[in-house]
């Protein structure tokens, strides 16, 4: 389905009278929602706008009340989770401290959890109305905002963007959303994620593996986009511009791999050793792949999650990353899908499993742009639901067909 058509489903008045009728300017005054362009982003951020937005939830708000699918199922799936319970509590504490893997996990597994609980209430909220599930993540939310003060360890940069992703994807709808959060609420929670998360999160990783600079650039958009900080926005964009010709191979790059920004990883010998020992480059090829394709599936899914929220902005970053990231999914999912290895990529060996990573991207590239994915398509269909992974959640529910 190309994406006027798609578009056409929702259009008119059905948008205003579905879910989220308006969004509020960091003035305070009531304006229309519609899909961002270019002209309106001159203009100041649309709210809600952190990878779902006013049309997207009106489609899908739609969707459910028709009980069709997979969103029904999908939305099941959402509730039936253990983070969509409101028997959920919160456990905050003032420092988080993560090692390597998390381990030690002093607060970290807590954290995320709760970010992602947060949404779950968040999302639960705009689609039924129901005020338990507002109050819940707002509740969530407070009871962070007032106690932690710090992310410490070899993992707090990467900590800082998995559960600053969720909290700034659930914060957002419910500020935007008439859920009853107040203003001073409101106030400490931004002050949480300017103060605790923001400094963080935008220096990058650049020696780090790919994954973690495109996570903290996810967190960091979304987190502009609440905070209304157009330098913070742009900053994010930069940063997504820099890292995704490093992470993902093109031919047209050259005979070897495009340095990390900023990282002093140059020459043959040294990019090699960065790719996991990877010596022949292919199109669509990942700087993680042959560490495995988990860590790869959250690189390419950060991309996405960034360039989602960048549309909803106005700023075309899909357009930007089109050919690396339709390849990169087309190359793994292949292999997910069974092909066989061949002897010159990771030594004939690979670990599959790329996870809920693929969803953003197969909507905006096959479903609203009509390219042909093959390979993604399989993987979709036969792995379809996805649920819940660290900072991606229910993308079945919220992007299948999203206008």
């Amino acid at each position: 389905m190309g994406r006027s058509t798609t578009r056409t489903l929702i259009a008119g008045a059905a948008l205003a009278a579905l879910l989220l009728p308006t969004a509020v300017s960091p003035a305070g005054a009531a304006t229309p929602a519609p899909a961002a362009t270019a002209a309106t982003r001159q203009a100041g951020f649309q709210h809600p706008g952190v990878l779902v937005g006013a049309e997207q939830l009106a489609f899908l708000k739609g969707k459910l009340d028709a009980g069709a699918e997979p969103w029904t199922s999908a939305f099941a799936d959402l509730r039936a989770s253990t983070y969509a319970s409101l028997d959920w509590q919160p456990r905050p504490r003032a420092d988080v401290e993560c090692g390597s893997s998390s381990h030690p996990d002093n607060g970290c597994s807590d954290e995320r959890d709760d970010a992602m609980a947060a949404y779950a209430h968040a999302l639960q909220w705009v689609l039924t109305k129901d005020q338990r599930y507002a109050d819940k993540a707002i509740e969530i939310m407070d009871a962070w905002s007032g106690v932690i003060q710090e992310h410490t360890n070899s993992n707090a940069p990467l900590q800082t963007g998995w559960s600053g992703n969720d909290w700034a994807r659930a914060a957002e709808l419910i500020r935007y959303s008439g859920a009853g959060w107040s203003a001073a609420s409101i106030d400490r929670f931004a002050t949480m994620l300017r103060t605790v998360y923001v400094p963080l999160l935008t220096p990058g990783s650049p020696r780090k593996n790919g994954n973690w600079e495109l996570i903290e650039t996810d967190a960091l958009m979304g987190i502009a986009v609440f905070l209304d900080d157009r330098g913070l926005f742009d900053r994010a964009a930069d940063l997504w511009r820099g890292r995704l010709p490093a992470y993902v191979y093109l031919s047209s790059d050259g005979e070897l791999p495009v340095p990390p920004p900023n990282a002093g990883i140059e020459g043959e010998a040294a990019l090699v050793k960065y790719w996991n020992g990877q010596s022949t480059f292919v199109d669509g090829l990942s700087q993680e792949t042959c560490r495995d394709f988990g860590h790869t599936g959250w690189g390419l899914e950060a991309a996405a999650q960034s360039a989602e929220t960048a549309r909803l902005q106005g700023l075309d970053l899909w357009g930007e990353g089109r050919e690396r990231l339709v390849k990169a999914l087309e190359f793994h999912t292949a292999y997910d899908n069974g092909a066989p290895v061949p002897d010159w990529l990771c030594d004939g060996s690979v670990k599959t499993g790329l996870g809920p990573a693929v969803q953003l991207a197969y909507n905006e590239y096959h479903l609203r742009e009509g390219l042909a994915m093959p390979q993604t398509e399989q993987y979709v269909a036969a792995h379809s639901p996805f649920g819940a992974n660290y900072f991606i959640g229910w993308e079945t529910l919220t992007h299948t067909s999203a206008p």
